[in-house]
């Protein structure tokens, strides 16, 4: 795996459970607070898509994860 794919892998993971902890609707339901970490990590996949900068992709590749030479492992 490289950082490009964990980060997409994470981006997901933290949407799709934000959003179940989020919306009355779902069984595991804590606050719509949740639906807030859900836009934070959109606004972040946003600004790295035109900045280039990715925290998650520095903290990858400084413990060892291969870079894929994609704009977020910079």
């Amino acid at each position: 795996m490289n950082v490009e794919r964990i980060i997409r892998i994470m981006a997901g993971s933290f949407v799709m459970l934000s959003l179940a902890l989020g919306i009355e609707s779902s069984p595991i339901y804590v606050s719509q607070w949740f639906l807030a970490f859900t836009a934070f990590v959109g606004f972040n996949l946003f600004q790295s898509g035109f900045t280039g900068f990715c925290p998650p992709g520095i903290l990858l590749k400084k413990l060892g994860v291969p870079e894929s030479g994609s704009s977020c492992s910079r």
